[in-house]
């Protein structure tokens, strides 16, 4: 039996997810209040419709009861989101899924109802620096939205060097925290030790700079 679902927000999120449930069988609802992305999706998706989420005429009209689940990918407003959110748990939507903005806007979409809520651009660096530990990364801690650990093999040309000559936290804004040496931690290492080749260093590092690591 076909799923129904209905999508909020058909930003390139919003819209990505609603293309990819349609030609996986769905049936899509994709909603917006902006006429030009309503009217792209019009002849792809089982329907699309101009409705403003804070307008609850206009979302009483839905019917969206008898959904099997709710996508909410509202970018623009927090309001927005919550009012979706709160509009799809009252009408007896069994699975709502919410996209948030940061660690704030999930905590409180979750509060309002949202069985899932993710943050697509935070989730895509997790997953693009986790496919990327065949390379020079070996492991990977977020501290928060935007703070990475991780620990990485030092590059050939690293070798021989010290962390003082090699200066990283102002030539590559990196900070060495430890170094991992024989299986030992050795937090604060002497800055003035040269770089072994079998060693890894234990980082923190901005997300924006990670593809700056990996690339060297």
């Amino acid at each position: 039996m076909k799923k129904s679902i209905v999508v909020f927000g058909l930003g390139q999120y919003g819209k990505s997810i609603a293309l990819e449930l349609t030609n996986a069988g769905a049936d899509v609802l994709a909603v917006d209040n902006n006429k030009e992305r309503v009217n792209e999706l019009s002849d792809i998706v089982t329907c699309s419709v101009i409705a403003d989420v804070c307008d609850t005429e206009s979302m009483q009209t839905l019917g969206i009861s008898n959904m099997d689940a709710a996508v909410i990918a509202i970018t623009q407003s927090l309001d927005a989101s919550i009012m979706a959110t709160i509009f799809c748990k009252d009408a007896g939507v069994p699975y709502i899924f919410a996209k948030a903005k940061d660690t704030i806007h999930t905590k409180i979409l979750y509060k309002v109802g949202a069985d899932k809520v993710v943050i697509p651009e935070h989730e895509s660096g997790i997953r693009a620096a986790r496919q990327l530990l065949t390379g020079n990364i070996l492991d990977f801690v977020e501290l928060s939205d935007t703070i990475r650990m991780i620990e990485i093999t030092i590059r050939p040309e690293w070798i021989g060097q010290t962390l003082r000559e090699l200066n990283l936290r102002q030539k590559e804004n990196i900070n060495v925290v430890a170094i991992r040496s024989h299986g030992e931690i050795i937090v604060n290492p002497n800055p003035d030790h040269a770089l072994e080749a079998d060693i890894t260093l234990l980082i923190i590092v901005n997300q924006k700079d990670i593809q700056k690591v990996i690339n060297g």
